[in-house]
């Protein structure tokens, strides 16, 4: 499996991952189903999660992908985003307080909810350092290429990882969601609830981690 192979799976697993991770908010979407009573309700707050989880992703990502000094400093540019997604790791590793901020958005706004909680505990960050080294699989001459062209494609490149990786996500938060509602019901959420705001903070280090080794 060649480089770019490994991070474009890299992307598909962080979004399972997050889809996974009842702090993403499948939850959300199967209370929404129960007092609506419908399956209908259920679809609808899954795409509004995705929607925000999606908009989070985009708006870490292209601000890179708009960088014209990206080409000439990209490995300095992953050295700093790999220390900063380790230090977010180490950081959540000792602060385990989810922010309050989250708890005074009403329910019935799902999509915002889902973008803050994306970009509070650093979702699109983690993303970053995988971004930057699928940038660097591909093949261009910086030196040459006008700069239109080399954002333009950048910002496609940072386009498909955020759909790539929401699409990993809703897919799999959707089907915990829709076996939930649809058979395992509220004792389930009771009983089978887990927390993975640990394994969260180790992926972070271990993503960051493993950019930083890829490009020392």
């Amino acid at each position: 499996m060649d480089t770019a192979t490994a991070l474009w799976w890299a992307v598909v697993a962080s979004g399972i991952f997050h889809g996974v991770n009842p702090g993403m908010g499948w939850p959300l979407a199967v209370s929404a189903a129960l007092m609506e009573r419908g399956r209908g309700a259920l679809i609808k707050a899954l795409a509004a999660l995705g929607v925000g989880h999606l908009v989070a992703m985009a708006a870490i990502l292209f601000p890179f992908s708009l960088l014209m000094v990206l080409a000439e400093w990209q490995r300095e540019i992953q050295l700093a985003a790999s220390c900063l997604v380790i230090g977010l790791g180490l950081f959540l590793l000792v602060y385990r307080r989810h922010p309050r901020f989250l708890a005074r958005v009403p329910p019935s706004r799902l999509a915002l909810w889902s973008f803050l909680v994306a970009m509070a505990h650093g979702a699109g960050l983690m993303l970053v350092p995988i971004y930057l080294g699928i940038c660097r699989t591909v093949e261009t001459d910086a030196g040459h290429a006008a700069a239109a062209v080399l954002m333009g494609g950048n910002l496609a490149l940072a386009t498909s990882v955020a759909v790539v990786h929401t699409l990993a996500m809703s897919v799999s938060g959707g089907a915990i969601a829709a076996g939930v509602y649809g058979w395992l019901g509220l004792r389930f959420l009771s009983r089978g609830w887990f927390n993975l705001d640990f394994i969260w903070a180790l992926s972070l280090i271990v993503v960051g981690g493993l950019s930083l080794w890829s490009v020392v």
